[in-house]
């Protein structure tokens, strides 16, 4: 190997910004490749959660989420979720994506984490829906209004015919924004006060907020409701009650990680609501089909996930290919 080619091959890795990561990671296309990757496989250890404690009291949270393929590319997600950051002008989850070479581990990529994991994030949400969701689903409701809410509604009207779009919010005043923005973009959108008639109307319900009390109640589902269920990512977080889970059929990302780390599964396994049997499968199962996705028309259908160091990966390869 000359010394100009080795200097190519070790070169300084490159800086991706999040404005790059929006614009190639279109939703077909990064849907598209979360599925293969599912099908495929990767190595994915268990990712590792450190607490940080504050000192107006509460916990931030260190996450590292390490990924590799065979013959393929190594990457690390490093995400802090500080939840005070609003009051600082700065959002809840920052993160940064390291991508380095399979074969020598010298740095490829270093990527805007908060933009990859955003567009992952409402991938996989739309990646189960494409098994999960009605086919004529087209009224959805958004519950949340932080930084994935956009995203989530792109994405699954990338799999579903989506038409109308309700947001609802804590603060009316971000629902209203956010509806304001998705009808700019041609859908149906407007602001909700009443979540417990949004969500009797809708096809598909998307839950992405970091509450800790159930929001979405299982009583208002209507026959044919898919659910999704985005923003807890640890046992003490709840987006909806037993009466959901005890109702749909049940399906996750991963079994590994949301079994031990998504209170609306974790407690209502301990309470006994579900068994883990109740669990039907995961993305792995259903990209793979070796499970089947919605049974019928009027089947209640309902999705956890907490994320995975796969999604991060094979959204981080099609940046690179693309960038």
């Amino acid at each position: 190997m000359s010394d100009d080619a080795e200097d190519a091959r070790f070169a300084p890795p490159r800086m991706i910004d999040a404005a790059a990561v929006e614009r190639v990671l279109d939703f077909p296309s990064l849907v598209a490749a979360l599925a293969a990757a599912f099908r495929e496989g990767r190595e994915v250890p268990l990712r590792h959660h450190h607490p940080i404690p504050q000192p107006t009291g509460g916990d931030a949270m260190l996450l590292l989420m390490p990924a590799w393929s065979r013959g393929g590319a190594v990457g690390i997600k490093i995400v802090t979720f500080y939840p005070d950051n609003g009051a600082r002008g700065l959002p809840a989850v920052l993160g940064t994506y390291l991508l380095l070479d399979g074969e020598t581990g010298a740095p490829r990529a270093v990527i805007d984490g908060r933009m990859l994991t955003l567009r992952r994030t409402a991938a996989a949400s739309a990646l189960a829906a494409s098994y999960l969701a009605r086919p004529d689903a087209r009224r959805l409701v958004i519950v949340g209004t932080g930084a994935l809410a956009p995203h989530l509604v792109r994405a699954h009207a990338a799999v579903r015919p989506v038409r109308e779009v309700a947001v609802w919010g804590r603060r009316r005043d971000r629902a209203a924004a956010l509806a304001r923005t998705r009808a700019g973009e041609g859908f149906a959108a407007t602001a909700v006060d009443d979540l417990a008639a949004a969500v009797r109307a809708a096809d598909l319900v998307s839950c992405a907020t970091p509450s800790d009390e159930p929001l979405v109640q299982g009583a208002w589902l209507s026959p044919g409701t898919h659910l999704d269920l985005v923003g807890g990512f640890t046992p003490a977080m709840r987006e909806a009650d037993d009466e959901a889970v005890r109702r749909a059929r049940v399906y996750v990302d991963t079994r590994a990680g949301a079994l031990h780390e998504a209170g609306d599964l974790v407690q209502p396994l301990r309470a006994g609501v579900i068994a883990e049997g109740d669990v039907v499968g995961d993305l792995f199962d259903l990209a793979a089909g070796t499970v089947a996705g919605r049974g019928s028309p009027l089947e209640i259908t309902y999705f956890k996930s907490v994320g995975t160091a796969l999604e991060d990966l094979a959204a981080a390869e099609l940046v690179v290919a693309r960038t």
